[in-house]
């Protein structure tokens, strides 16, 4: 087989095609340009960009924000006024992130004004500005684009966080299920605008949390949304996916049956708790993108080396599966750890895979 590019090899993966070796990806934020980003690319590693091909508008919302300081800490405050009523979020930046100081939902009497905001949102094509970063990037780079959460996703991780929704699932259940119904509404608009873009892969939401939404508020509430976006976009040759990254064991079953082409961000052991055997047996037919257990780079360059064999051989032959890095990395690891997985990828990751 001919030598293929980063992007090849990661389309040839995900579309259930053989690729001369396993795919390396890293996400474009946990990949600083630097001498190492350079030498991982010149090795072959692929660089994942997560763009829109959506924008969204608020035309009855007036969004505005200001940035400030605390204590040497940045924080940025943004303020929503809607028809009935004001919201507002703080946030500060992280390394390659950002963490939410204060949510949008604080207290009841802010269904109202979520609920106008959220009916509010209209979404238009923005396909221009992926393509001309596709061909920007070249062949070194992939570009994926998304939904953001599911419904009752955005509910729990966006607008309340975890403590806020158990208090009001328990206490104002009807409500939550009114904003729950309108997000359902809001999604929907975007599914064809995604099923027409130039995108081929199309990540819907996950961070899922078995441990805070259980099993059967997996298959009633979350679920359903992955099936039906995924019926319209494969109609037009998308693939669609899910940010799987915790402990997916009681959650594997109905992973199987779903119409879900991908599993991304998947995590072994030690971090979480199913492994890539485990995977490749009940989800046959599925793309296996896993995210390397971030814990393990902790332990040095010999113990990413070894546990990078054992995923390949757990992998084997090879086909419908990628090695990412979607999580932070700790600043004095990475720099010897990415070039480590690089190394046995490329000496060991040919295909097919012997076991």
């Amino acid at each position: 087989m001919a030598k293929m590019t980063p992007r090849q090899r990661v389309e040839a993966a995900l579309r259930g095609e053989w690729a001369d070796q396993i795919p390396f990806t890293i996400y474009a934020n946990k990949l600083p340009r630097c001498q190492v980003e350079l030498e991982l690319r010149n090795a072959g590693v692929c660089v994942l960009e997560r763009r829109s091909v959506v924008r969204v508008e608020t035309p009855s919302v007036r969004v505005t924000s200001f940035g400030y300081e605390e204590r040497g800490v940045q924080f940025t405050r943004r303020v929503f006024n809607t028809p009935c009523g004001e919201l507002s979020t703080i946030e500060r930046p992280g390394i390659g992130t950002t963490w939410r100081v204060k949510r949008m939902f604080t207290k009841p009497e802010d269904y109202a004004p979520l609920l106008a905001l959220i009916k509010d949102q209209r979404y238009a094509p923005d396909f221009d500005t992926f393509l001309k970063t596709r061909e920007d990037l070249g062949e070194g780079a992939y570009l994926r684009a998304g939904i953001g959460y599911s419904p009752l996703q955005e509910i729990i991780y966006t607008y309340m966080g975890v403590e806020c929704f158990s208090i009001e699932w328990a206490e104002r259940r009807d409500e939550v299920m009114r904003l729950y119904d309108a997000l359902t509404e809001d999604r929907r608009k975007i599914y064809p605008l995604l099923a027409e873009s130039p995108a081929e892969i199309i990540n819907y939401g996950g961070n899922v949390s078995v441990e805070v939404v259980g099993k059967d508020r997996f298959e009633r509430f979350i679920l359903p949304h992955y099936n039906e976006a995924a019926d319209i976009v494969h109609k037009q040759g998308k693939l669609l996916g899910s940010h799987l990254d915790g402990n997916n064991r009681q959650l594997a079953p109905l992973v199987a049956g779903s119409l879900l082409d991908y599993v991304e961000a998947f995590t072994p052991p030690p971090d979480c708790d199913m492994t890539v055997a485990e995977a490749r047996e009940l989800w046959k037919g599925k793309v296996l993108w896993i995210n390397f257990p971030s814990s393990v780079h902790l332990s040095g360059v010999e113990a990413v080396e070894n546990t990078m064999r054992c995923l390949l051989t757990e992998a084997a032959p090879g086909d419908r599966f990628l090695v990412g890095v979607t999580e932070d990395v700790h600043e004095d690891a990475w720099r010897k750890t990415f070039p480590a997985m690089a190394r046995v990828l490329n000496e060991s990751g040919r295909l097919p895979l012997q076991r």
